[in-house]
This record gives structure tokens, sequence and C-alpha cells, in this order.
């Protein structure tokens, strides 16, 4: 990508999403391909999140203090994203990737519902390990068709009842996994070349910055009101990408 305009609106975008995510603990790989899916084709947005999304991943992931213990608890949700997102990869690179930026949206206006009516989930301990897989193979899929990967696997987290500190740490872990198998997908898929690869890492700096900034500003502000505003904005956003089609 050497479009000087096309580098500015990734890095003003990474440099957005970030922020979001240091604000409130996800959030980047939703803002970022809902914002750079109006200007480019999704696969293209995917590839260019695949090195932000991991490292910034990583660092909430080994931030906390039971990576082992979870890991044993959600292996077979692990194991369906990455099966899921295998299988479907061909979704948003293949001959209906014109059909990927409805899907985005979709996804994005499924996602900011279930944020601003804030259900309150349960999922009993006996069901856990029988929902585990089939929720890790449905987040594997929309992952695939849309680069998006928190539908169903954020309101399936957050429905367990962990800690505050084990579910950032368990968000963590399941958007690492899902980056490396978006990105396992994309190769296989030739839509991940060397020359994304560069990109993606320039976009590491601003979406850095920008993760900086939101957990500075967290302190400072009611995160309860940055979320309502942040899930409006994504349903807008969202709405605008589904529609486009038809307007």
């Amino acid at each position: 990508m050497t479009d000087p305009m096309l580098l500015l609106l990734a890095a003003a975008t990474f440099l957005l999403a970030g922020f979001i995510k240091g604000m409130v603990g996800l959030g980047l790989p939703t803002v970022a391909m809902g914002l750079l899916g109006l200007a480019m084709a999704p696969a293209q947005a995917a590839a260019l999140l695949v090195v932000p999304s991991l490292v910034t991943n990583l660092w909430q992931l080994f931030a906390g203090p039971r990576f082992g213990g979870l890991l044993r608890r959600l292996w077979p949700m692990m194991a369906g994203i990455c099966l899921g997102t295998w299988a479907g990869a061909g979704l948003l690179t293949g001959a209906g990737a014109e059909r990927a930026t409805v899907a985005l949206g979709a996804a994005l206006v499924l996602y900011a519902a279930i944020g601003l009516a804030g259900p309150r989930l349960t999922v009993p301990a006996g069901a856990e390990r029988w929902w585990s897989g089939p929720v890790g193979a449905a987040t594997g899929l929309v992952t695939a068709a849309t680069g998006v990967f928190v539908i169903p696997a954020v309101p399936f987290l957050q429905a367990l009842g962990l800690e505050k500190e084990d579910l950032v740490q368990a968000l963590g872990l399941s958007f690492t996994v899902s980056t490396l198998a978006l990105a396992a997908g994309l190769a296989r898929d030739g839509a991940f070349p060397l020359d994304a690869a560069g990109t993606s890492l320039l976009a590491l700096a601003p979406a850095l910055l920008g993760m900086a900034a939101g957990q500075w500003l967290r302190l400072r502000v009611r995160p309860e009101a940055f979320r309502r505003w942040f899930f409006l904005g994504l349903l807008l956003l969202g709405c605008d990408l589904a529609l486009r089609p038809l307007l």
C-alpha cells in the first residue's frame, strides 16, 4: 500500500483503535476493520490488522497471572476458533469477497446492539464444556468472513463469571488465537504478502501510542459513558457498511 492518503488513513485508524482498546480493553480489530473497510477491501484491511492486533493482544494476554489455568479451561474454544477460521478463510478472500463488507457491517451492528443492551448472560458451569467448542467454531467462521473476532466470543466469555483480571486475560487469549488463525488463513489464500506484512508492522506504532493514551485517560474518565458512545459509533458504522450496496 503506497497511496499516501491510504497510509494516513491507516495511521489515524490504528491510533483511534489503539486508544479505544486502551480505554475499554477491546475494540482494536473491530474499529480498524470497520474504518478501513470504508476505503479498501476487507481482506486488505485484515492483512493490515495482523501485527498491531497480535502484539497488543499478547501484551494483554501475558499481563495477567493465570495464563496456564485459562488455557486449560478454554482450550476447546481456542481449538474451535482455529478450525472455524481455517475452514472459512475463503469467505474473506474468495469469489464471495464482495459480500464480506456487508457481513462486516452486520457483525458490527450485532456487536454494538449487544453492547448497548448489556444483557446479563450466564453460562452454567456444567454447560461450559459443551458450548466452548461450538462458540469457538462460530467465532472462527465470523472471523474468516469479516476479520472481526468478537462475536460470539466476547459475550460468551463475559457470561462465564470470570473475575475482572481473568476476563481481560481470557479476552487476550481469544483475540491472540483469532489473530494467528486469521493470519494463517490469509497467508494460505495469498492475501498476506510481504508488503502487507511490512505495512502492518508500521501500523503497530500508532496502535501502541493510542493504546497508551487510552490507558492513561481510562483512569480519568468514566469508562461506562465512553463505552456507550463507542457502541453507538460502531452501530452507525456497521449500518453504513451493511447498507452500502443498497444506497
